[in-house]
Order: structure tokens, then C-alpha cells, then sequence
């Protein structure tokens, strides 16, 4: 699913003629950043132009006092943060790949260190957007809160360019923490994992980053990485704060994980580990496609409640077994969302038909729980079929203010909302 067009814009002026023209034309539009999403949210599902807006590149205002930056869209998350390395702050979003900024709000994308820090639904103050028409409008401010109308901002994270396409963002940033401290502890099973996540969540300790591998996904990881931790499921912890304060929080946290049948609760300060083992986190997708070569991968991701979160790895992990599928469980269980990464052959027919399965039973167990059909990976194409399960009436509410937002539905047709949604609110 290719565009008919590439145009690459480098200013939000030239973003608004572009949409104007295409509006004017009746041509489909979607917005380009770094393309790292994995739901073909950037796919041109109806032809049309994509704008890339990598060149749209600027830091546009840093401000310490306030604790915020201003950047254009094409923005990196790395290159964010290495402007900040002499301010004593950092942006703390960190979805794994260096995604850009506008693409990390458009997506909602949130990852490692949301447990703490939140996800950018909660990092982006104010936008800059071009409407389907070719409007520029702002919404919010550089206030840390506002109660003056409608939330616009929180609108627009998380649409995925079907409602405009953003050309800049104030974004929170926080201060890098005095001490940071790690730690690994491994289980005897996945359900005592999650039970320790639980138990550390409901105490209330100022864990930054708490990770879960399933024994699979160990596996990967130690040949991948070089690692020699036991093969099974374990936690990786991070800890910020003064190094009294860490030291203290890593204590209960250890004693947590004692209580839950963890075997041996290690921890680390050195930068070195610390970086070895967050490399290795972040190149779990990696090690895991590794273990099959050649294989096709099929990333998918849920979000439930923390307290059924045990349940439905439990129930995931049998039901990945039972159909005979390899999938390494990894996830994010401080905020009760995990990813299954499906290894798969794309020539065996059968093994794609239960890998489909596999996959739907998992969002509607999901579901069900009171979760989600994806925590962080957003919709795009992949889960807008479940849109209806997971919304119900809630959804032609959307499709209303899509339809409000671009009559035309130009804006990256095709995504979140099924067709049939918006034929019926016109």
C-alpha cells in the first residue's frame, strides 16, 4: 500500500498548502514521521500523498524553569534528549525505537518508563495542527493544567494523523534522578512474576521501569545479548531517586519478590549494567526474531486491568502451547500491558490460520478482562476490527468527530474507524 505522492514539507506553512490542495482535489493524506509504528498505521490504504515530515527537524524552544520543550514533529526522542544532556533534564518516553515526537503522540506511544513517568497522553501540553482543510489551529498551552474547554490536545494524541497532522509539541520533561539503581530477579513461573509486579505496584514503590521476559523470550535474550540469566520468566527493575531512597525502595521490592517465589533478587548501579541491561530490553525483538530465522513476525500487544494481569499472560502463554505457535512474551507489567511476538511461516497456511486465532482470542480475553485491544502499538489497520468489541455505541461518537474534523475523510482513510462507522453518521 503505497502513495501516490511523496511531498516533503519543512514548514507548517507548507504542511497547510499541501492539505489545502489535497483537500481542494478530494486526494488522501497521511502523515509520515520516522515510520517505526507496527500497526500500518503509515500505510497509503487509499492512495494519496504522504507528507514526510522528517525534514521539520527543529527544537524550537527549550525552557528549564518551565520543564518543557517546544519541537517540530520530525523530532527524535534521542536527538530530543541529547539537546537536553547539559540541563539537567530529559524526556522520559522511550518507546524502544528512536521514533519521532509527532509520531509518538500521534500514536499515543508510551513503553519502559511509563510505569513512572506516564505515557505521552500525559507528557503533551500543547499542539500545533493542520486540519484537513489546510486550518492551522493551537491547542493548549504551556500551562501544566488548564480547565478552559474542550481537551484538543488530548484529541489529537492518539489519532494517528485521522484528524489532523501535527506540525509542533510542548512536551513535558522531568529531572534526570540523582541515582539509578537496577535489578533482576527471576521466577518459577509467569504467574508468580506478575504476582510480584502486583504486589511492588500496590505498595506504592517509585519503581521507574518494571519489565517482564516469559522463559522464552530469556532464552533470546541471553544468546543475543550475551546474558547468562536463569531460563525463567523474570522482572527487570529500575530504581530512581537519592540513593538512600533507592537503596530503600530496591529493598521492599526485593523482599516483594521473595514473597512471590523469586529466586534470587540482583541488583546493580553501575552504568555499564545498567545499560546492558536495558540494551538487551530493548533489543528483545531482535533476539527473539533470531530464534527462528527467516520467520515472519507478527507483533501484538494488550492492555488489562493489573489485577487480571496475571490471568491473562497465564491464559496467553497455554493458548500459544496448545496451538503450537513461538511467541516470547515480554511486556511493560508495572501498568498491566505485554507484548507477544508471533514467529511465524508465512508459506504454511494452517500455522497463519491458528496464528490469527491466537491473536484474536487474545484481544477479546483482553477485552473481556475490562482491557484493551493494544496498550501501546495503537490501531492503524491491524486492530481496527476490534474497535466495535472494545467500544461499542463509544465508537460512532468517533466516528462523528472524524466526521466533523474532515468531512471529506482525507486524513489517513482507512484507520481506527471502520468504514461502515463513518458511512453511518453521514
Amino acid at each position: 500500500m503505497e502513495p501516490d505522492a511523496v511531498a516533503f514539507a519543512d514548514t507548517a506553512n507548507e504542511v497547510s498548502r499541501i492539505t489545502e490542495a489535497c483537500h481542494r482535489h478530494n486526494v488522501p493524506i497521511i502523515a509520515f514521521g520516522a515510520g517505526t509504528s507496527v500497526e500500518d498505521q503509515v500505510a497509503a490504504a487509499q492512495g494519496g500523498v504522504c507528507i514526510d515530515l522528517s525534514r521539520m527537524n527543529n527544537l524550537v524552544e527549550i525552557r528549564p524553569q518551565d520543564m518543557l520543550a517546544v519541537v517540530e514533529p520530525g523530532v527524535t526522542r534521542k536527538a530530543l534528549n541529547q539537546a537536553l544532556r547539559d540541563t539537567g533534564l530529559f524526556f522520559p518516553i522511550d518507546p524502544g525505537a528512536d521514533a519521532s515526537i509527532g509520531g509518538m503522540a500521534a500514536t499515543r506511544a508510551s513503553g519502559t518508563n511509563a510505569v513512572r513517568y506516564g505515557t505521552m497522553r500525559d507528557n503533551v501540553l500543547a499542539l500545533e495542527v493542520v486540519l484537513a482543510n489546510g486550518t492551522i489551529i493551537r491547542t493548549g498551552s504551556r500551562a501544566q493544567k488548564s480547565a478552559a474547554g474542550y481537551d484538543l490536545t488530548g484529541l489529537f494524541v492518539g489519532s494517528e494523523g485521522t484528524l489532523g497532522v501535527i506540525t509542533e509539541l510542548t512536551v513535558k520533561l522531568y529531572g534526570i534522578p540523582e541515582a539509578v539503581s537496577v535489578a533482576v530477579c527471576p521466577f518459577p513461573s509467569l504467574v508468580q512474576a506478575v504476582d510480584a509486579a502486583i504486589g511492588i505496584k500496590q505498595l506504592g514503590l517509585s519503581v521507574a521501569r518494571m519489565e517482564l521476559m516469559d522463559t522464552v523470550q530469556m532464552q533470546a535474550s541471553n544468546a543475543y545479548s550475551h546474558l547468562s540469566h536463569p531460563l525463567q520468566p523474570c522482572l527487570f527493575f529500575e530504581f530512581h531517586g537519592s540513593p538512600a531512597h533507592i537503596a530503600e525502595q530496591s529493598e521492599i521490592a526485593g523482599s516483594v519478590c521473595k514473597d512471590c517465589g523469586g529466586t534470587e533478587f540482583t541488583a546493580a548501579e553501575q552504568a555499564e549494567e545498567r545499560n546492558r541491561l536495558w540494551t538487551a530490553r530493548h533489543d528483545a525483538y531482535f533476539a527473539a526474531t533470531a530464534l527462528r530465522p527467516g520467520a515472519h513476525a507478527w507483533p501484538t500487544d494488550v492492555c488489562v486491568p493489573i489485577s487480571q494481569l496475571a490471568r491473562c499472560i497465564q491464559e496467553t502463554a497455554e493458548d500459544l502451547e496448545k496451538e503450537g505457535i513461538l511467541a516470547p512474551i515480554c511486556g511493560h507489567v508495572g501498568d498491566g500491558n505485554f507484548h507477544a511476538l508471533l514467529l511465524l511461516d508465512p508459506e504454511d497456511a494452517d500455522e497463519m490460520a491458528r496464528a490469527e486465532t491466537v491473536s484474536a482470542r487474545l484481544v477479546e480475553r483482553a477485552i473481556a478482562m475490562g482491557g484493551t485491544c493494544t496498550g501501546e502499538h495503537g490501531v492503524g489497520l491491524g486492530k481496527m476490527k476490534y474497535m466495535p468489541l472494545e467500544h461499542g455505541p463509544a465508537l460512532s461518537a468517533m466516528a462523528a468527530l472524524k466526521t466533523a474534523l474532515d468531512p471529506k475523510g482525507l486524513l489517513n482513510p482507512g484507520k481506527i474507524i471502520p468504514h461502515d462507522y463513518v458511512v453511518s453518521i453521514l
